[in-house]
C-alpha cells in the first residue's frame, strides 16, 4: 500500500495540471474571442473629435450628420482638447482652429475665419454649417434614396440651410437676429440651440467627464431628431408641391392665357415655390401671377392675392377696396357676382361658393 501511494499522487498531480492547461487555454480562447470584434471594430469604425467641457447645438448637429455619412456612419466620438488625442482622430469639428477640408478639420474659432455657405448666403459658419456645407448633400440623398445628383437634392440642400442651418450657425456665433439698436419685444428659449444648452450639467450639479459626454450624446440625438423632422418635411411635402405648381401653371393656361391667374385643383404651399420659379424663368414684372384660386376645405373657392414676396403682408394687388370686409349677399351685390362668401378687410383673401364665381372675382379684380 505504502508503494501504491506515490503512484497515486503522482496521477492527481497529472490530473490537475491537465485542468489548469484547459481552463488556461479556455481562458485564452475567451480572450481572442472577445479581443476580435474589438479589434473589428477599431478597424471598421472610424474616429469623430470634437472638444471636450461645456457642448453646443454646432457640433453636436455635426457629429451626427457626419453619422449619417458613407464613411462617418456609426463612428465613435472622442471629446478633448488635447492635441495629441485630437490627432488619432479621422476627422475634427469645433476644436483646433484649422479648417481644412483635405485634412478633415472643420473648426470655426480662429482668427481669420471668414467662411461662408455661399449661394446668396452671408452668414458665417459653424461647425454644424462647415459639415453640412461639405456633408449635407450625402446625408439628404442617403435619407430621401434620391440619386446625389438629383437637382431635387441641391434644392433640398439649400432649403434646409435656409430654413434650419443658418440660424444655428448664426447664434454659435453670436450674430444678432435684430439690428443693434433694435430691442426685441420677448425672448424666444425653446429654440434648438437653447435646447441644447439646457442639456448641459446646471453649475450646482455634480459634473465629470462621463457625465457630459452621455448629455453631449443626447444633445447631438435631439439635434439629429430635428434635422431629420424637417428633412422629411421639405421631402415628402414641401418638395412635391413644387412639381404640382409647375404643372398648375401650365394648365391654368387654359382659363387666363395672361398668366396673372393660377388656379388649383387643391390647396398646396405655393408662396416660395412660385417667386423662385418666377425668378429662375426671368418673369417681367408685368406678366407675374397677380392671383390664385383653389378650392378650401369647406367645398367653396377661395381667391388669394400675391404677396409682394413670400412673407410679405403687402399684396401684388389687392382685392377691390370697394369689397373688403363684405360678405354674402352684401358682397354679392357689390361685385356682381353671385355666390360670394367674404374678402377680407385687408383684401388680400376672399371667397366664392363656386369655382366659377372665384373666377369672375378674380377676373373682375384685375380689371378694375
Amino acid at each position: 500500500m505504502d508503494s501504491g501511494e506515490p503512484r497515486f499522487a503522482c496521477r492527481i498531480h497529472i490530473t490537475r495540471t491537465i485542468i489548469c492547461i484547459m481552463m488556461s487555454l479556455r481562458s485564452i480562447f475567451r480572450t481572442m474571442t472577445t479581443l476580435a470584434p474589438q479589434a473589428k471594430k477599431q478597424k471598421l469604425h472610424k474616429l469623430i473629435g470634437t472638444h471636450n467641457g461645456t457642448f453646443h447645438c454646432d457640433e453636436a448637429l455635426a457629429v451626427f450628420l457626419l453619422r449619417q455619412t458613407n464613411t462617418y456612419r456609426d463612428s465613435d466620438v472622442k471629446r478633448s482638447r488635447d492635441p495629441a488625442v485630437l490627432e488619432t482622430c479621422d476627422i475634427v469639428v469645433d476644436v483646433g482652429a484649422v479648417y481644412d477640408e483635405a485634412k478633415q478639420l472643420f473648426d470655426h474659432h480662429q482668427r481669420g475665419f471668414t467662411e461662408v455657405f455661399g449661394h446668396g448666403f452671408e452668414t458665417k459658419l459653424s461647425s454644424a454649417g462647415l459639415v453640412y456645407k461639405h456633408f449635407g448633400k450625402e446625408v439628404i440623398a442617403n435619407k430621401t434614396q434620391l440619386p446625389a445628383e438629383d437637382p431635387k437634392v441641391q434644392t433640398l440642400w439649400l432649403k434646409m440651410y435656409k430654413e434650419f442651418i443658418e440660424a444655428i450657425d448664426a447664434i454659435d456665433n453670436g450674430i444678432s437676429q435684430y439690428p443693434s439698436d433694435i430691442q426685441p419685444k420677448y425672448k424666444s428659449r425653446t429654440d434648438l440651440s437653447s435646447r441644447v444648452a439646457s442639456l448641459n450639467p446646471r453649475w450646482n450639479q455634480p459634473t465629470s467627464p462621463e457625465i457630459l459626454d452621455a448629455q453631449f450624446s443626447k444633445a447631438s440625438l435631439l439635434t439629429g431628431e430635428e434635422f431629420l423632422g424637417k428633412l422629411d418635411s421639405y421631402a415628402t411635402a414641401w418638395l412635391p408641391a413644387r412639381d404640382l405648381l409647375i404643372s398648375s401653371i401650365e394648365s391654368s393656361k387654359q382659363t387666363d392665357p395672361t398668366g396673372k391667374i393660377l388656379v388649383f385643383d387643391q390647396f398646396l404651399p405655393w408662396k416660395e415655390h412660385l417667386f423662385e420659379l418666377e425668378k429662375e424663368s426671368g418673369v417681367a414684372d408685368s406678366d407675374k401671377a397677380i392671383y390664385v384660386v383653389y378650392p378650401d376645405d369647406g367645398g367653396s373657392w377661395r381667391i388669394q392675392a400675391v404677396p409682394v414676396t413670400s412673407e410679405s403682408f403687402d399684396s401684388r394687388k389687392a382685392l377691390p377696396e370697394a369689397w373688403r370686409g363684405l360678405r354674402d349677399d352684401t358682397l354679392s351685390a357689390a361685385s356682381g357676382i353671385e355666390g360670394c362668401v367674404f374678402v377680407h378687410a385687408s383684401g388680400f383673401i376672399g371667397g366664392n361658393k363656386t369655382k366659377e364665381g372665384a373666377m369672375k372675382l378674380a377676373q373682375a379684380a384685375l380689371a378694375m
